[in-house]
């Protein structure tokens, strides 16, 4: 059974989505491909006290991990990604070219950059970590601004070299 809670936060309104009790979604209004919200089921007010209070704890910069259990459809490229996304440490960036390169193919990095910008638990797997060649910052399913946000909220210095390559 699927269930959705919309919570505020710094960066706008999250839905966040669970399937089974399980996490399976954090989207933006207007997150890049964002499944049909008639797929996010029933709405719920209890079940997400877990995933509400560490993206709070994560906000008010408390908390540079997440303990939550999670699920995530995708293929097997994709859910490789994720996992290569989830162990990118807090106030760290790496590029779409190095993953790639960690996967074996230095010439995946369009299609690692595709599995990225579908991840569907954003934040908490955090792709907002994943930049441009030289730091560049490029793609976000919420949008560069929020992807400006978090990394400035995570390691400011990080941030403001990426702004300055950002045009």
């Amino acid at each position: 059974m699927r269930t959705h809670k919309s919570i505020d936060s710094p960066v706008g309104e999250l839905t966040l989505v669970a399937a089974d009790g399980v996490l399976a979604g954090i989207y933006f209004p207007g997150h890049w491909h964002m499944p049909d919200p008639d797929a996010f089921g029933t709405r719920a007010e209890h079940g997400f006290e877990p995933a509400e209070a560490q993206l709070a704890e994560y906000f008010a910069g408390e908390r540079t991990e997440f303990e939550l259990p999670t699920t995530a459809g995708g293929d097997e490229f994709q859910r490789r990604v994720w996992e290569l996304i989830d162990r990118i440490r807090y106030g760290e960036t790496t590029t779409y070219g190095e993953m790639a390169a960690e996967l074996g193919d230095p010439q995946l990095a369009r299609k690692v950059g595709g599995a990225v910008g579908r991840n569907p638990l954003s934040i908490v797997v955090p792709c907002h970590r994943v930049v441009g060649a030289g730091g560049k910052l490029t793609g976000y399913a919420g949008g560069l601004e929020r992807k400006r946000f978090l990394l400035e909220l995570e390691a400011p210095e990080v941030a403001a070299g990426a702004e300055a390559r950002l045009f």
